[in-house]
């Protein structure tokens, strides 16, 4: 009983310093929602490009993207800015209509000179195939004159103003790197028990208050949609500085960083991922693919992730419905036990609440977020296991630096 004692006191103790001193990490803070006032025009009507607006570049990597190009490239495309703005969106050798679909739509929006399609060329050795696609779109699709490079999935949708917001914000702040969240697509159960705590999870590894203070090592950065400084980006080595990188946006966000960049990662309702997840499979993959790396492929580092996640998230229900059980018993110290299980087990359910609600997701998931870290921990030891059986990175068929027929 005393071991429960001090295992489900430990637990409290970091739950109230998790809450209290990580930054803030559960608030929906901070955060930068795009405004559409003073954008707004008809669809018909040109838009001439302002000289004395920082010029952008976008470039969209796109493998086997078909599906969802239709709901996300024309938000894309028609970015309601000012400024000089091309887009390049790279056909990452797929095996679908990508390429004719990302042209159709360009056309259909009436902006097809805004549009460049590349084919990408062959994976190299040693490097991730997304960000080899986006070395080919800031190298072969865009001018090299471009003030600032915005990278943005093929599967994220963004309101007419996002472009305008983030140039406004890096421009004010003096920022080179400017970040958002979107917002993940909710469908099925799994959906609701397992997405919103993977933005949870996210946001307590890289707190975004921490994120955006000079003074901590804290990096990161959400790759659905980023904004940098092109000299920045290209004085710190450019992306092939990441280019084996699983997790490239975050590794971009520590590459600014440890140059002497300011970074910025915030919340937003203006963007949001139309990628369908829907089972624990699509879901297991997703996370597995990558979980290691981000590890540096340390045992060490897997068997403390381990040891925290138990700490966290099973040791308060345990010693709740434990205390509980062992009450009924009449066991001498159960209800201290049960207590401070509640206690530690009410505080991680209210602290996973907000994100929830920015998921306009149902709030029963929060009590069960023990549930969530226990399936994203057996996640996690399956991404060792799938490097060790040389399976890692494997990602819509391709693996890590595999190359591709010619």
């Amino acid at each position: 009983m005393l071991a429960a004692w001090v295992a489900a006191g430990a637990c409290l103790i970091l739950w109230i310093g998790l809450v209290a001193f990580r930054g803030g990490f559960w608030r929906l803070v901070p955060r930068l929602d795009a405004s559409s006032q003073g954008c707004a025009r008809p669809r018909s009507a040109a838009w001439p490009a302002n000289p004395q607006v920082p010029s952008v570049a976008a470039v969209v990597p796109a493998r086997n993207e078909a599906d969802v190009l239709p709901e996300t490239l024309p938000t894309v495309i028609s970015q309601e800015y000012p400024g000089a703005f091309h887009v390049t969106l790279v056909d990452d050798r797929s095996e679908d209509e990508t390429a004719a679909i990302a042209r159709d739509i360009a056309v259909a929006a009436g902006r097809p000179d805004r549009l460049t399609v590349l084919r990408g060329e062959p994976l190299p050795e040693g490097w991730a195939g997304k960000v080899w696609a986006l070395d080919q779109g800031i190298g072969r699709g865009q001018p090299a004159g471009s003030d600032y490079v915005w990278f943005t999935d093929a599967d994220i949708a963004h309101d007419p103003g996002v472009l305008r917001t983030l140039v406004k914000k890096a421009e004010s702040e003096d920022l080179d790197l400017v970040s958002l969240m979107a917002r993940l697509r909710v469908d099925s159960r799994w959906d609701r028990l397992l997405i919103p705590a993977f933005v949870y999870f996210f946001a307590k590894l890289y707190p975004f208050r921490f994120v955006a203070d000079p003074r901590r090592r804290s990096a990161g950065a959400a790759g659905g949609c980023v904004l940098v400084r092109r000299r920045v980006l290209a004085e710190a080595g450019g992306v092939e500085a990441i280019r084996s990188a699983l997790i490239d946006d975050c590794a971009l966000g520590r590459l600014i960083k440890r140059h002497g960049g300011r970074i910025w990662l915030g919340f937003t309702r203006s963007v949001r991922s139309v990628r369908r997840y829907g089972t624990l499979r699509s879901t297991w993959d997703m996370v597995a693919r990558s979980a290691y790396d981000q590890l540096h492929y340390s045992l060490a580092l897997l068997v403390g992730t381990v040891v925290g996640m138990m700490l966290l998230y099973a040791v308060a229900p345990l010693a709740t419905l434990g205390g509980l059980a062992a009450a009924l018993f009449g066991v001498p110290g159960a209800i201290p036990l049960a207590v401070l299980g509640t206690l530690a087990w009410a505080l991680m359910t209210a602290s996973f609440v907000p994100i929830l609600r920015h998921h306009t997701t149902d709030r029963w998931p929060a009590a069960l977020l023990p549930v969530a870290g226990a399936l994203y921990t057996a996640m996690v030891l399956s991404s060792a296991w799938r490097h060790l059986t040389g399976r890692s990175g494997v990602w819509k068929g391709r693996a890590r630096g595999a190359g591709d027929a010619a």
